[in-house]
């Protein structure tokens, strides 16, 4: 301990240095709201909102850091240099090697649910789009995914699928719904048009009609008949020819939104269709992997499970013990809302098993546990949890995380059966503004630096446990580490690089923090 704060005291002294980090300026920054409690977040309204402009690359030697804090700073932009001096030895030097690589990164997103169209279209055109321009633009955190619920989910008003025609077994009635051409398709034709990056979508089916299941039911303890296993696979393909004549293609399908589901009738009780893993990887491997390979979106990836840790490793050792099951799949989907209890060992463990499936966290959001109040405007709590579970998911192989909706009504809604959560957007249609939470900022110190492509690469652990850090190697040549100082003190630690040299980082207390700099 008493070399940590020499350490600290040393690290100190570089900052008066004619080398030490000095304020940029360039971008607009956050208009602080204080909900109760003193939380903070940022309103944007028709004529104002926060921006963070791309990040222009740096002479060799230079970085240039992005830090947000439960104080209220927003990005804010700092810039200093590498030098090659001496320190003394500490436990908070954190080195970087490029040319150590795992895993290759997808990206970040959130899902075009119908409540985010929903509370999205409740606001005038002007504060749409600086909603819009937030997540998906040069100047915003550049979202590159988006989730697409396949009919109606629990964040709808409703309970839907897209053939509820009962016994409709030629699909003859399959449509599109009034949601996918008033909140869906629209939103995403003007996300992408704001954006320089390809917007990759990813479909999910939360249920299959009522009339294909055992207990015909949208929810409850039911199952895919099997008389309707290639009607079911058709039926996903019938999904994927409406949009692309919508003019929209997708990146990925998963096999089922949390298949767990349909084993919880009394405590699951949102749209859902359980699965045993050995079911599961017959409809995979007879049905819907051929039916899709041999289509016109033979390019769209296939993603099993789409459901907790808890049974992670049972289910995919079920699941890919069908070999013909594990041909057509190409990566694992995992949804984030009992990681608190399940070790990330379990992510890892399936990594080394199956290392040619890669993983993607497809789902996360918050209040959703019984005893958690819904939402929570401004908690800084939930923005930690959030860069807490990235890092560690991400240094664990998942090659990607999305949150869930895209924005929230002040509720945490709308949703059919009541089961409010929170958001990184909070939209107040009252008054035609919108609140970006810490969950926002938590989200874009990964989304706007990692681009997609990116490989993570080898960073020292420190014994220094008030630390939570991850390295990635953008194709630009662009190193990003990001660093969650989880303690109450400000203080500086030493970021090492055997080309650059060392480059002394001042955290504040409760921070996330990005670096960049280019060899």
């Amino acid at each position: 301990m008493y070399s940590n704060y020499v350490t600290f005291f040393v690290l100190e002294l570089f900052l008066l240095s004619e080398t030490a980090v000095h304020f940029v300026t360039g971008d607009s920054p956050c208009q602080p709201h204080i909900f109760s409690h003193g939380f903070i977040g940022c309103v944007c309204n028709a004529t104002y909102c926060d921006t963070i402009d791309p990040v222009m690359k740096l002479p060799a030697g230079e970085f240039i850091m992005y830090t947000s804090n439960e104080d209220g700073l927003r990005f804010a932009k700092t810039s200093g240099q590498f030098q090659f001096y001496n320190l003394i030895e500490s436990d908070l030097v954190f080195q970087v090697n490029k040319s150590v690589e795992y895993q290759k990164i997808f990206g970040f997103g959130g899902a075009f649910t119908d409540s985010a169209g929903i509370n999205i279209l409740s606001l005038s055109k002007e504060v749409q789009d600086n909603l819009l321009r937030s997540y998906f633009s040069p100047q915003g955190i550049e979202y590159n995914f988006g989730r697409v619920p396949i009919g109606g989910s629990d964040f709808s008003t409703r309970k839907y699928t897209l053939d509820d025609a009962v016994n409709d077994v030629t699909l003859k009635n399959f449509s599109l719904a009034f949601e996918d051409f008033t909140y869906k398709i629209p939103l995403i034709k003007r996300a992408q048009a704001m954006s320089d990056r390809k917007i990759n979508l990813l479909g999910t089916a939360w249920t299959a009609p009522p009339w294909m299941k055992t207990n015909n039911d949208y929810t409850g303890f039911g199952f895919l008949r099997k008389e309707f296993y290639q009607l079911w696979a058709a039926y996903h393909i019938k999904f994927l020819e409406a949009y692309k004549k919508e003019g929209l293609d997708f990146w990925g399908l998963t096999t089922g939104n949390e298949p767990l589901n349909g084993f919880l009738p009394y405590i699951v009780k949102i749209n859902s269709m359980g699965w045993f893993p050995v079911n599961h990887g017959n409809w995979i491997a007879e049905n819907l992997g051929p039916l899709l390979r041999t289509s016109e979106f033979n390019f769209t990836k296939i993603i099993a499970f789409d459901d907790q840790r808890l049974l992670l490793s049972l289910w995919i050792n079920k699941l890919l013990s069908n070999r013909k099951a594990m041909k057509f799949i190409d990566g694992i989907g995992i949804h984030w809302y009992w990681d608190f209890i399940i070790p990330v060992s379990v992510v890892q463990n399936v990594h080394d098993s199956y290392p040619d499936k890669f993983i993607i966290n497809t789902e996360a959001s918050q209040g959703d546990k019984p005893w958690e109040k819904k939402v929570v405007p401004g908690s800084w709590k939930r923005g930690e949890l959030y860069v807490d579970d990235i890092i560690e998911d991400l240094n664990n192989w998942m090659s990607g995380w999305l949150e869930w909706n895209l924005a929230v009504d002040m509720k945490g809604g709308p949703n059919w059966a009541n089961n409010f959560v929170d958001s990184p957007i909070l939209v107040d249609a009252k008054n035609d503004v919108f609140y970006k939470q810490p969950m926002f900022y938590a989200l874009g110190h990964f989304s706007k630096f990692i681009k997609p492509g990116a490989v993570r690469i080898y960073i020292a652990p420190t014994k220094y446990k008030n630390v939570n850090v991850l390295a990635v190697l953008n194709e630009d040549e662009s190193i990003v580490v990001i660093l969650h100082n989880r303690s109450a003190e400000r203080f500086s630690v030493i970021l090492e690089d055997a080309v650059r040299g060392k480059a002394v980082i001042v955290m504040e207390p409760f921070s996330f923090n990005t670096v960049i700099y280019w060899y």
